[in-house]
Parts: structure tokens; C-alpha cells; sequence
């Protein structure tokens, strides 16, 4: 594991401590999690800009030919 210092302004660090607390986890838990989840967001387009750049509008037209022109079952909403 690696350890990394990070200037951070006092307000934010307060609210940091806060959620924390809430949470139940430490301040290194909780920047750890929102940190993964800001990569995860940031790699996900990485990832569907690439699928685009590959992507072949006639071979969607053709698959998307194939699905039927049916109206969707009615259903009970919860």
C-alpha cells in the first residue's frame, strides 16, 4: 500500500471527518471509496468513447432490423 499526503482546505476536511463518522468508517475508507467511484465514473467513459469509436451503424440497423415491432406487455407498477 502506498501512502499519499493531500493538501486539503479545513472546510472539506471537516466534512470528510463528518460523513465518516456517519458512515461508521475512517477518513481513509471514505476518500478511498470516493476515489474508486470517481475512476470507476471516469473509466467508464474511457471505456463506452472506445466501444463508439468501434462501433458499425449498419450492423446496428441490421440487428436492431431483427427485433419485432410489438407493443410491450402491460404490467402492475409496485
Amino acid at each position: 500500500m502506498s501512502t499519499l499526503s493531500v493538501r486539503l482546505p479545513e472546510s472539506l476536511h471537516k466534512k470528510i471527518k463528518e460523513l465518516a463518522e456517519k458512515e461508521g468508517v475512517s477518513m481513509n475508507q471514505l476518500i478511498t471509496l470516493a476515489v474508486s467511484e470517481k475512476m470507476s465514473a471516469l473509466l467508464t467513459i474511457d471505456y463506452l468513447k472506445e466501444r463508439a469509436e468501434k462501433a458499425n451503424k449498419q450492423e446496428f440497423e441490421n440487428i436492431m432490423n431483427q427485433v419485432p415491432d410489438v407493443e410491450p406487455e402491460e404490467y402492475d407498477k409496485l
